[in-house]
């Protein structure tokens, strides 16, 4: 599979890779890397590495091994994002991680402060800081497209703002956020923070904070096919005393997944290694995104194709014709006309194609899916071929 980067082609060995994933061998297709991405066996090894060693080592005055374990996921992700250790907090989940986060924020968001928050985003990202003591504003994503337009931020925002909160990609429809030009906007008009889910955007593209300049990057491993622990990656270690210190943003060692953590350098090193070719970790996530666009302009060109699919986002005169070709992350929810999405699905698994019926969301419901009985969502992993797109065509070209 080739791939153009600038004037020069790369070469992206999807066979190999392929080869890096030992679960693709039980005969399944898998498009559900939204929902369960595929461990690869790098990841899985180090994680059962990291268990046998814990179990074993001593704690006789030495440093146990559970510390330095997390020490080591914790200069990984720092490494991954261009920052230094102490810049970032580890835990669980970022569903525990956005509570904290929120409740440290107390004396930082004061009474009448303003909290831009997201109508595209998940309940979990946006409930803590709306239950801040502050005038919470909502930034409105576009119902034809389901992106994010960045230009209503000069008007949400304004002196007052204390804190911006946004996810960098939808996980459900794929579309990409302008997040430089909100952060750009939001430091014209105030001194707010801005967080943002960087999650189901790092899964396909480098992570590039220079670029974006937000103060808070949260970070899951699990979307990036790695272990289900999670990350806080603040912009500057100075910003830590502006927090509430009676709130403890990171969990008592004693509560950390610590084998788990184990599995994060294993994730780092098997990004990186995609593209053998790649000298680093941009490069190999470089490489991985143009085979992924590859796949999925077949996947949407492929889908366009049948006149019973309608792709939330793209397809219809409320998305417009350029709509396929806005920015987005190999992820799509589509509905099939006079069909419930749980029958789609059915079918699709008796055919071994593992996709998900789309989970409740507030984007999806704004858009009219429950009321259309459904949507399917795709979600590509590294591993994914048109192939197995072709296959994918051919089961909903026999329901449509």
């Amino acid at each position: 599979m080739c791939c153009k980067e600038g004037s020069a082609f790369m070469v992206f060995d999807v066979a190999r890779v392929r080869g890096l994933y030992t679960s693709l061998g039980d005969g399944w297709t898998y498009l559900n890397a939204h929902q369960l991405p595929q461990v690869p066996e790098r990841v899985a090894s180090g994680v059962a590495s990291a268990f046998r060693l814990h179990a074993q080592m001593p704690f006789d005055g030495q440093v146990p091994y559970a510390v330095s374990q997390v020490e080591q996921a914790r200069a990984t992700v720092a490494e991954m994002a261009g920052v230094e250790p102490a810049q970032v907090v580890l835990g669980p989940t970022r569903h525990y991680l956005a509570r904290v986060l929120a409740r440290s924020l107390g004396s930082f968001v004061r009474r009448k402060a303003g909290v831009v928050l997201s109508r595209a985003d998940a309940d979990w990202l946006t409930q803590p800081f709306g239950l801040l003591d502050a005038t919470v504003r909502w930034a409105e994503p576009d119902l034809g497209t389901g992106q994010l337009p960045g230009w209503q931020y000069k008007e949400l925002v304004d002196g007052a703002t204390r804190l911006v909160v946004l996810s960098a990609a939808h996980p459900l429809l794929g579309t990409v956020a302008p997040t430089a030009r909100i952060v750009d906007t939001v430091r014209e008009r105030s001194r707010a923070w801005i967080v943002v889910d960087a999650s189901a955007y790092a899964a396909y593209r480098p992570l590039d904070l220079e670029e974006w300049q937000a103060d808070i990057v949260m970070l899951d491993m699990g979307e990036l096919g790695g272990p289900h622990v999670s990350a806080l990656i603040f912009r500057d270690s100075s910003m830590f005393p502006r927090l509430d210190r009676s709130v403890a943003l990171e969990p008592d060692p004693g509560f950390l997944p610590h084998g788990l953590f184990g599995g994060v350098p294993n994730l780092f090193r098997h990004l990186a290694n995609l593209d053998e070719d790649a000298t680093d970790l941009r490069g190999s996530m470089a490489s991985l995104a143009g085979h992924q666009q590859h796949v999925m302009d077949h996947l949407i060109e492929s889908l366009q194709g049948l006149p019973a699919v309608h792709i939330i986002g793209i397809s219809g005169d409320a998305a417009g014709e350029d709509a396929a070709r806005l920015d987005r992350i190999p992820r799509l929810s589509f509905t099939v006309q006079d069909v419930p999405a749980e029958m789609v699905h059915r079918r699709l698994m008796d055919n071994h194609l593992v996709t998900t019926v789309s989970p409740r969301d507030p984007l999806l419901d704004a858009m009219g899916v429950t009321e259309a009985g459904g949507a399917i969502t795709i979600g590509l992993g590294p591993f994914n071929t048109t192939y197995e797109i072709d296959q994918l065509t051919r089961v909903l070209a026999s329901l449509a």
